[in-house]
Parts: C-alpha cells; structure tokens; sequence
C-alpha cells in the first residue's frame, strides 16, 4: 500500500505533506529522527501525524500529494482533517 500524508509541527506551526510506501507512523519517525538531515523536515521537529490516506498505488498517493500541495492553503489541510470525504473524492478523482 502507499498512503498521501500529512505531518504538523505544533512548535513551528508548520505542516508538511508528502507520500510513502511504508507505514506512515515508520515514517514519521523518520521525519522526528535525524534521517532527513538538512531537509525542511529536520528544521522544526518535532512532528506529529495530522492525515494520512491509504491509496491503491504510488502513483495516486503522488497525485494526491500534488493535488494537496497545488492548493497551497492551510484551511484545505484542516478541512481534510475535518471532512473525511474530501479524501474519498480524491481518490475517485485519481483512481488508477
């Protein structure tokens, strides 16, 4: 499985988005350790995981983590948080 995620440093008030084939709780640890270093990610930990969703292929959790980016809007992020059916409308918007 891959997964779209979202991550939300509380300190920094910062949120970072992104896209992974592991579990997404292993990648935050990742994102908290320093296996990022020198990346936005290693600037303002720590991080906590805000969203994820499951997707059938790498290539859809990369759309949507576009899809998310390209919005470049923090309420958009928090409504994904609060309306869970704007992730299932992404998924059938880039369905494999």
């Amino acid at each position: 499985m891959s997964w779209t995620y979202i991550i939300y440093s509380g300190s920094h008030d910062k949120f970072y988005i992104g896209f992974t084939n592991e579990d997404p709780f292993a990648r935050l640890e990742k994102h908290n350790s320093d296996y990022y270093q020198d990346k936005f990610t290693s600037k303002y930990k720590p991080w906590d995981l805000y969203w994820t969703l499951e997707c059938q292929t790498s290539k859809q959790a990369q759309q949507i983590e576009r899809h998310i980016k390209n919005m470049k809007s923090k309420t958009y992020i928090q409504n994904l948080s609060k309306y869970p059916e704007i992730g299932q409308k992404l998924l059938l918007k880039y369905n494999p």
